[in-house]
């Protein structure tokens, strides 16, 4: 496996776990009363599903892109 790849992986996995504790931080009752009355979550749920999506995005670009 090369260094790319490698790093690939790692940025996937990362971003599967930021996502999960995202989702998991959106189910607390602070998360489901700003929900309701503001229509949105917190900044730390916010930061955990964006971070955790561009993390596994990059990831999965890099185990897809080949160098030539």
């Amino acid at each position: 496996m090369k260094g790319q790849q490698l790093i690939g992986v790692a940025l996937l996995v990362l971003g599967l776990i930021l996502l999960y504790f995202g989702y998991e931080s959106s189910q607390g009752l602070d998360d489901q009363v700003s929900e309701a009355l503001t229509g949105e979550y917190t900044e730390g749920t916010m930061f955990y599903w964006i971070a955790g999506g561009v993390s596994a995005v990059v990831g999965l670009v890099m185990l897809v892109a080949r160098k030539k």
